[in-house]
């Protein structure tokens, strides 16, 4: 039955309510923008292009997409091996001291080395136990947490160096406590340490320390490696012998006392190093004499992982999520009503599949002198392309933009009609309508300004640029309208008070 490796991660969840919680500020938000705004026909205006079914869709993408990715850190999986192994044994914690002082030589070829040969060997005799790695030496690491696994357990120990842990030092106590954090703390019992050290302490806790442990029915044995006599040390910078302040070389010193009170402490025994084959033997017997209970391991079992699944499916989510738009339209907006017209992104104009390989050569060759601001150039060019092919829209629209800055409107006006005739695109030919219109309202031509832009929206109703500058359009015409009717009323005026000086008789001197 699939479960999750990591149920402790769907905790995550709990943002779920926090997001939907900012979500909806945001919205208060918004509509509180909108009520100091205060006029609302201009908030309808100037929120017409906004999609608020998009905004909630793209938040709820987000969340999707999140609450799967929770789902797959939490790693869901499913056994495909054989059931869990269930065996009678215990809990060990192997804590091995990786300090420099390990490196001494008494020991023939280290004294790590010899420790390392001796763990491996007592793995090999671990066979019903679980077994886990501390190495330590001015700081402590789990290196390897309680596994039925012992082929990693002996690559775990082989990979053990001084370079493994960076803080130098020997601190056996946070050793200790690292290795009874990673047992059962509601069992009192079938739990043991085995630590290995030349027992240079620098933690005056480690005692105290396993005292406590003894107390909760911890088993710690120790094993001494090392000589009483001691052996200098090899600085390997400098590949001389270390020397302390004074010039005196380094003697590093098996330190039985310290072991002796740890392993006392902790209803256990210290074994002095001297035979491999010898201490493995009395551990592993004082081991079997602990009382066993059945272990139920699964660290060697084989797993489906679904995790992968969970990530496509996230990213497919946040994919669709960028592109959606919060715009009800989003075909790009190439043309704003300035005093000169601007290009539609002549570099990347519309693609006519009838043009040829010099056509577009001369349309690129005249897209850059319009960049250039040589528009009697790029007429030139746009020129060459149209009398070749008369059909090439994309030369006559750019034709027109050109025609427009050399102050050609009449010709310009004529291009974009050439062009939106052979356009088959409805926003292509739309584009061709407005920048039409852009002309003419420049030219103070409203009424065909008027119908262009129209045409324009009838192809691309959601054309903002277009809707705003007919709506500026409408409004000049209406004030030219009202200043035609001004001037009449004003005509008409005069007319009349002529009229009446002449209908006055007319006096005859007397």
């Amino acid at each position: 039955m699939p479960s999750f490796q990591h149920i402790e991660y769907l905790i995550l969840l709990a943002l779920i309510p926090v997001f939907a919680g900012l979500f909806i500020y945001a919205l208060y938000k918004k509509k509180a923008t909108v009520k100091k705004i205060g006029d609302k026909e201009l908030v309808k205006m100037l929120t017409s292009n906004h999609n608020s079914k998009a905004y909630l869709g793209k938040f709820l993408l987000i969340i999707i997409s999140f609450a799967i990715l929770v789902a797959a850190l939490a790693n869901l999986r499913s056994a495909t091996g054989s059931d869990k192994i269930s065996r009678n044994g215990i809990d060990v914690m192997i804590a091995l001291d990786v300090s420099k002082s390990m490196l001494a030589q008494d020991i023939k070829p280290t004294r790590l080395d010899r420790a390392k040969q001796l763990l491996s060997r007592l793995v090999d005799k671990l066979s019903n136990d679980r077994v886990g790695i501390v190495v330590f030496a001015g700081k402590a690491y789990l290196q390897m947490p309680l596994t039925g696994d012992h082929a990693a357990a002996k690559m775990y120990l082989n990979a053990a160096t001084p370079e493994t842990v960076p803080t130098q030092g020997t601190v056996i106590g946070d050793a200790l406590k690292m290795c009874y954090t990673s047992f059962n703390s509601k069992e009192k019992k079938y739990k043991a340490i085995i630590l290995i050290s030349d027992g240079e302490d620098h933690d005056e806790g480690a005692v105290k320390t396993a005292t406590q442990m003894g107390q909760d029915g911890v088993v710690i044995y120790t094993v001494g490696i090392g000589s009483p006599q001691g052996a200098p040390l090899m600085d390997e910078a400098t590949n001389q012998l270390k020397t302390d302040k004074e010039g005196n070389t380094v003697i590093s010193k098996l330190n039985e006392e310290e072991l002796r009170s740890i392993a006392a402490q902790a209803n256990g025994k210290y074994l002095f190093y001297q035979n491999t084959d010898d201490v493995v033997g009395n551990i592993r017997s004082e081991l079997a004499g602990m009382d066993q209970r059945n272990v139920t391991d699964d660290s060697l079992m084989n797993y489906k992982f679904y995790f992968r699944y969970f990530l496509i499916a996230a990213f497919l989510f946040l994919v669709i999520e960028l592109f959606i738009s919060e715009k009800k339209n989003r075909k790009n907006k190439y043309l704003k009503l300035k005093p000169a017209i601007t290009v539609l992104l002549l570099f990347t104009g519309p693609a006519i599949s009838a043009q040829t390989h010099k056509e577009k050569l001369a349309i690129k060759k005249g897209n850059e002198a319009y960049k250039n601001n040589d528009f009697t150039k790029a007429l030139d060019a746009y020129g060459e392309v149209i009398q070749k092919n008369p059909g090439n829209a994309t030369a006559q629209f750019n034709q027109g933009n050109a025609l427009y800055r050399t102050d050609k409107k009449e010709e310009a006006v004529n291009a974009y009609d050439n062009a939106a005739k052979k356009l088959d695109k409805p926003a292509e030919k739309s584009n061709a309508y407005y920048n039409k219109a852009v002309v003419l309202q420049n030219d103070k031509k409203l009424a065909e300004c008027i119908d262009a832009y129209k045409n324009a929206l009838k192809l691309e109703p959601g054309n903002e640029d277009a809707r705003q500058n007919l709506q500026k359009a409408l409004q000049q015409q209406k004030q030219q309208q009202q200043k035609q009717d001004q001037k009449k009323n004003q005509e008409k005026k005069k007319q009349d008070q002529k009229k009446e000086q002449e209908k006055k008789p007319e006096q005859k001197p007397q």
